[in-house]
């Protein structure tokens, strides 16, 4: 019998030679794929044993890559495991339901490893009794998934927010690792270094003189990594704050805009006209796909028309909305959504508001709206007008961050929420 063959499918270098090398310790041979695209390629010619599928990857991702390949009968035989930092029961039915064996954790031990490839009889018993972290999507876990009530559990609040947890805890335990092994590598690097050529004989050597070179080395690599660490921890922290200052303003923006104390408190029917004042320019926040001039936004807009009238204040409402640009992820066929805050902004799909652009002039302004701006104007005789445009895209309520490699979806997304919006004036 020849050799098995595995291939591995990671747009990560480092974890594709990691988990080869520990491959490699059963003599399985590797091959490897930077993309379910390359992947799905590959396998037009050739036949693995074993798949090792990662799921977050640019352009086709894991999920979408197994769906593929257990859709072509040439290569739906072949057993495919996720690996991924990916958890919990709904992902793990996701997994099986197209056609994924298991689910490996993104920091894969040997013995995970050694009890995958003993289960599909490519190599000889040589698991151990230590706990494996693998998971495997059949047996009682799958079953208890089958049988709760209901189906699926929903994605509530409180499943999200156990999920990012988790996601963090999984962040900061991959940096500590990749701490200890930079810094286990560097020492093995210095410690390798040739040494310096001995110097000519002196008539009196004195004492050896002290290695500062390595101290002064090792003092800045340890200072390196602990203000390495502390950046890193702290930015998170900061992103943590942010995204729940941001989630609270999505919320009272759900519940209604607030406005000005005049229109909370009605002023008295005789007030003059420069009692406005507080009340001559109002704005909402717009949640993304939601219909800027209705919902709350519309009842808010009724309210500020209908107290000028009452007032007999005579002038043009502006009514100008505003599109956020959100780091979406989809397509043009399915549709878009909002990209989970922890991915990497140069993964977005799309940057943009389709649900805003795809919008025509007409349908700008819904009926509702139009039906009460012709009510404000029959009621002032023309004395009160409304005017509803489209204002411009750099006007910005909060400035986007940079494009950088290290941006990510959410610190972009809390921009575009921020400029998602409706502004009303008085003039």
């Amino acid at each position: 019998m020849g050799a098995k063959r595995a291939l591995i499918v990671d747009d990560s270098k480092s974890a594709r030679l990691f988990l080869a090398r520990v491959l490699q310790d059963f003599e399985i041979d590797v091959d490897s794929a930077e993309s379910a695209e390359a992947a799905i390629d590959y396998l037009s010619s050739n036949r693995p044993d074993v798949i090792f599928m990662d799921h977050q990857m640019p352009g086709m991702d894991g999920l979408q890559a197994v769906q593929a390949i257990k859709n072509d009968p040439r290569t739906a035989t072949i057993p495919i495991m996720m690996y991924t930092s990916q958890e919990g029961e709904l992902y793990l039915g996701q997994a099986r339901a197209l056609g994924a064996l298991g689910v490996l954790p993104k920091q894969i031990k040997p013995t995970d490893v050694s009890k995958v490839l003993y289960e599909l009889h490519l190599v000889p018993d040589r698991r151990t009794p230590e706990q494996s972290s693998f998971t495997p999507v059949g047996g009682a876990l799958a079953d208890a998934f089958d049988r709760a009530p209901g189906g699926p559990k929903p994605l509530t609040d409180s499943s999200l927010r156990e999920h990012f947890a988790e996601v963090r805890r999984a962040l900061i335990a991959v940096v500590d690792t990749q701490t200890d092994r930079i810094t286990a590598e560097v020492r093995a690097l210095l410690r390798e270094s040739p040494p310096s050529p001995p110097e000519p004989a002196v008539p009196s050597p004195g004492p050896t003189p002290a290695p500062w070179a390595w101290i002064i080395a090792c003092a800045a690599l340890a200072l390196a990594l602990v203000s390495s660490a502390m950046w890193w921890r702290g930015t998170r922290a900061l992103e943590s704050l942010t995204s729940q200052v941001a989630l609270l303003r999505q919320e009272r923006s759900a519940a209604g805009p607030t406005v000005g104390p005049a229109l909370a408190r009605p002023p008295p029917a005789d007030a003059p006209r420069q009692g406005l004042a507080e009340t001559r320019s109002i704005s909402a926040l717009v949640p993304y796909g939601a219909d800027a001039l209705g919902g709350p936004r519309l009842e808010v807009i009724g309210k500020f028309l209908r107290r000028l009238a009452q007032q007999n204040v005579t002038g043009v409402v502006d009514i100008t909305t505003f599109a956020g640009r959100f780091c979406l992820m989809g397509n043009a066929t399915d549709g878009y959504s909002v990209a989970p805050d922890e991915i990497a902004y140069s993964r977005c799909d799309v940057v943009g508001n389709p649900s805003d652009e795809a919008l025509t002039s007409a349908q700008r302004t819904p009926l509702a709206l139009a039906n009460l701006i012709g009510d404000i104007r029959n009621s002032t005789h023309r004395a009160l007008d409304v005017q509803v445009s489209v204002g411009d895209p750099a006007n910005l309520a909060l400035p986007y961050p940079p494009a950088l490699a290290e941006t990510t979806a959410g610190e972009w997304n809390r921009a575009g929420s921020a400029n998602n919006r409706i502004e009303i004036r008085l003039r």
